[in-house]
């Protein structure tokens, strides 16, 4: 049998920043793992499925984002579940993967971290999967990118409005 292309796998990195926002302060809201749906956009679902929350081991279960992948069909919901592999609250950087699902990722792993600069902090967003079907890395990526910008502006209104809240 021939032998059917081995393809690498695909990496990618995306980076907002979020101005006026400490690192801290970003990290709080990033580090509650079965949260994510607070952040972002069009996720509707986001529940433990088992462990507790920021622990290795623990899972969640994420639906109710729409990829270009669901086309027209309008009757899919497309969902996974993710384990949390590790988390540093020192380094700000926690690493998961997704462990089922139906968006067709196997061997996805992603690094999540936030860094500070002078003017507020990043949030840097690694990962790497085998190449899926019906997707290529620049639909990934697009995916990935947008839905951390969106994220990042969720992140920045919320302490704004803490802050605001804080000052009076």
């Amino acid at each position: 049998m021939a032998n059917v292309g081995q393809q690498s796998k695909w990496e990618g990195k995306a980076c907002a920043k979020l101005a006026g926002c400490k690192a801290e302060q970003v990290w709080l809201l990033l580090q509650d793992f079965f949260g994510l749906d607070k952040w972002f956009p069009s996720l509707t679902t986001c529940l433990p499925v088992e462990g507790v929350s920021g622990q290795p081991g623990c899972v969640r279960f994420c639906a109710g984002f729409k990829t270009h992948v669901n086309g027209s069909d309008k009757g899919s919901m497309n969902w996974t579940k993710q384990k949390l592999l590790s988390i540093d609250p020192n380094k700000m950087v926690f690493s998961y993967s997704i462990v089922d699902g139906n968006v067709g990722f196997n061997g996805y792993v992603s690094t999540v971290r936030v860094l500070s600069n002078e003017h507020g902090c990043d949030i840097e967003w690694k990962y790497e999967v085998e190449p899926a079907k019906g997707w290529t890395l620049g639909d990934l990526d697009f995916f990935i990118a947008s839905g951390l910008q969106v994220m990042a502006q969720r992140m920045e209104a919320a302490l704004q409005v803490f802050q605001a809240t804080m000052d009076q």
